[in-house]
């Protein structure tokens, strides 16, 4: 009986070892061949919470691919991957506005026209773009045309194949995206009163217990996976303003936007702002998002200073949509006159902001664009961003020139018509 029992036991010992392995090491097949082709891939995950909680390759990746003949069996994981064990950070993703890039991408007329390879992948608009659930018809269009996209929005920001929390909580994470032409947050915070506390408490000339706002304090507070902004991305919202010279300057940009047309009437636009979520289209909405933001900077400021301080950046906005709809209005009465030819790819005589340099090769169109998508955007996002070189120097001075050049140019091409008349 003894006997018996000691011969029993061993055999279960060894069985649940031999289990315990299969369970540790199913990936094994994977790592060694990957040990040679992609090493520092699998020191990444190595390094990862997935390795140290058996999260292998074949949870991810499935199991059909065991051998470089069967490559193309490797499935690539989606946000619903992730989702299986990530459920309510993957609900909050949904509702952000990081889940609308690709759909805004894909809304934009002026990314049919840009070359494809500055669409997919890392590359181009693509490069940030990217992120959003797409769906089974949209994965499958894309595979067709051999296209290398990520399929997984996750990695965006937690970087394959560690996954790091830690990376995704570190400002620089956001910078990849959040900088440049038309979005320079990176810029903006990295050299803003914020930005310089958190470089010095980092290299240890701050206590640790020191308040140093980062990105995700502000945006993603908590851990929380859904962003948004009161203001939106385009800075234009809804019901209009009171005030009614910013009520119609407000109303010019939207139709700049082409969400209203020259009448004023709304557009099919208006639906893909909606599905998009690219801005706040109710006051409850927008006074939402205000109210979240200023419980944040409460924990810094005092509630009077940080209202005061978000308030001047509405009255930027209200200041810069003043010069923005000047500009706008002398480009379309060219229109309306003759004087400038509207692009073929334009639907109405109007400017159109979402064609972005797409315009035919006129000068003065591409300087209004510029206005708006480069200088505007400095000049309130720098206010809200606490950063004075960018709001003036980097946005409303620019401005104010562009405005003048616009003025300008637009005389030349009035007195041009009149002298080609009178040869007439």
């Amino acid at each position: 009986m003894k006997r018996s029992f000691i011969i029993f036991f061993t055999f279960m010992v060894t069985l649940l070892l031999m289990l315990g392995t299969t369970f540790a090491e199913e990936g094994e097949v994977c790592i060694k061949c990957h040990r040679a082709v992609t090493p520092l891939l699998v020191k990444d995950w190595q390094s990862s919470e997935h390795s140290n909680n058996d999260v292998n390759c074949s949870v991810c990746h499935g199991s059909k691919h065991k051998s470089k003949k069967t490559a193309h069996l490797a499935k690539m994981p989606t946000e619903a991957t992730c989702a299986e064990c990530h459920e309510e950070q993957f609900d909050q993703f949904v509702k952000g506005k990081h889940n609308f890039g690709w759909t805004s991408l894909n809304a934009l007329p002026v990314t049919h026209m840009e070359p494809d390879e500055l669409m997919e992948g890392g590359k181009g608009c693509g490069g940030c773009h990217n992120m959003g659930i797409k769906s089974e018809a949209q994965k499958k269009e894309l595979r067709e045309k051999g296209y290398t996209y990520r399929t997984n929005s996750c990695d965006e920001c937690h970087t394959r194949h560690t996954f790091s929390k830690k990376e995704a909580q570190d400002p620089r994470a956001c910078q990849i995206c959040h900088m440049g032409f038309d979005h320079p947050q990176w810029e903006m915070y990295e050299s803003s009163k914020h930005g310089e506390r958190y470089a010095m408490k980092e290299m240890g000339r701050l206590p640790k217990d020191a308040s140093a706002p980062t990105c995700q304090f502000c945006h993603l507070p908590n851990g929380t996976h859904t962003n948004k902004t009161a203001w939106g991305f385009l800075a234009v919202r809804l019901p209009l303003p009171k005030d009614k010279q910013w009520a119609e300057d407000r109303t010019t940009i939207l139709k700049a936007l082409g969400v209203l047309d020259p009448k004023g009437k709304p557009t099919a636009r208006l639906d893909i702002v909606k599905a998009a979520d690219l801005a706040r289209l109710t006051e409850e909405a927008w006074k939402t998002e205000r109210e979240k933001m200023v419980k944040r900077c409460k924990k810094c400021h005092s509630e009077k200073y940080a209202r005061g301080e978000l308030e001047k950046g509405d009255q930027m906005i209200k200041k810069a949509d003043r010069l923005m709809a000047e500009a706008i209005n002398i480009v379309a009465d060219l229109y309306k006159d003759g004087i400038l030819k509207k692009p073929g790819h334009y639907t109405y005589a109007y400017p159109d902001f979402l064609h972005f340099y797409q315009t035919g090769g006129s000068h003065i169109e591409q300087v209004l664009f510029k206005m708006y998508m480069k200088h505007r955007m400095r000049t309130y996002q720098g206010v809200f961003h606490a950063n004075p070189d960018y709001a003036y120097w980097y946005g409303w001075a620019p401005m104010t020139k562009a405005l003048d050049k616009i003025r300008e140019m637009a005389e030349d091409l009035r007195f041009k018509a009149k002298v080609q008349q009178v040869r007439r």
